[in-house]
């Protein structure tokens, strides 16, 4: 059994609310994804800015109610629990933010940040108990416990992501949502953070829901990768067969834009038109139609359905074998 299985999720946002609050338009922000997560297992979810990778980490947590779907740990749809039963389910799902500044407590000292948690699941009998446990996360993450008592804007970025890793990891989830953890942050850093991830996940058979725009760190990290764009998953497989023989044009295009160190490289980069449409008016028929360089007659009128393409591969194109 999956430890974490999504299915037929969908958010939608209503936006133009009309008179007693009725909702004109809905942004269709994530729109009938469906993936699963083994325990230990990182699964990659990568796409442009503004697809939805966002909204569906925060939705797989609950922290944004989903419209319709369902969400399984352990076989439990999390959907339909109350808020006391959610409250003990949160100890097994975590989330690692974006950004490492503005994600922590500029008024709490590390202690507090990590402490707040073991608090609220009542995990340390004692503060003896509280103040070991606080050091030993912080080791575990590779910074000084003589430094809890510091304040989060004595810290560097790099340091302060890992004082998040740290405070995900006080409850000892199953699972936690990465969220871009490493694009705020210097190169060198990111591989650091990247090394400490896969480290931890070894030592603590911790799965990953590993959301990024950068599919080089993806397929470092993750066995499997989800690639979406405008709220639906428009690709899937093994990380290694997705970047060296993408099927859908949106991935060949992601791929074609990782800087590439041999010189005598003949790999061209694929220049994709426009922006991204917005999800509050989608086009019709294929949504990376009016962008994409492959496109037929067909592809403006009929949507495509994401259909395997073999073991472990999936694609949502009229034209992908």
């Amino acid at each position: 059994m999956n430890l974490l299985e999504v299915q037929n999720l969908r958010v939608d946002f209503p936006v133009d609310t009309r008179l007693f609050g009725r909702a004109k338009s809905f942004v269709h922000a994530v729109n009938d994804v469906s993936f699963s997560v083994a325990a230990g297992e990182t699964v990659g979810l990568v796409g442009e800015s503004g697809c939805g990778k966002t909204t569906l980490g925060r939705a797989v947590l609950r922290l944004i109610e989903p419209t319709a779907g369902r969400v399984l740990l352990e076989g439990e749809d999390i959907l339909s629990l109350s808020g006391s039963q959610m409250r003990q389910r949160r100890r097994q799902m975590q989330m690692i933010f974006q950004d490492p500044y503005n994600s922590l407590n500029p008024r709490l000292t590390v202690t507090d940040i990590i402490g707040e948690a073991l608090d609220i699941h009542r995990l340390t009998p004692t503060p003896a108990a509280r103040r070991e446990r606080i050091a030993g996360l912080l080791q575990d993450v590779g910074l000084d416990p003589s430094h809890a008592g510091r304040y989060p804007h004595e810290f560097s970025g790099g340091q302060r992501q890992r004082i998040g890793i740290a405070r995900a990891l006080a409850v000892d989830p199953k699972l936690i949502v990465c969220d871009e953890p490493v694009s705020a942050l210097d190169v060198s850093v990111q591989a650091q953070i990247v090394n400490l991830l896969q480290d931890l996940q070894r030592q603590r058979g911790i799965a990953y829901l590993f959301i990024a725009h950068d599919l080089a760190v993806v397929e470092h990290i993750s066995r499997r990768i989800l690639v979406m764009y405008l709220g639906r998953v428009v690709e899937s497989g093994e990380a290694k067969a997705v970047c060296r023989a993408p099927k859908h044009p949106y991935t060949q295009a992601l791929l074609s834009a990782i800087p590439v160190v041999d010189p005598d490289s003949k790999q061209k980069r694929i220049l994709l038109p426009g922006d991204v449409p917005s999800p509050m008016d989608p086009p019709p028929g294929c949504p990376f139609h009016p962008r994409c360089p492959v496109a037929e007659a067909r592809c403006r009128t009929e949507p495509p359905l994401l259909r395997a393409l073999g073991e472990n591969r999936s694609a949502a194109c009229h034209l992908a074998q």
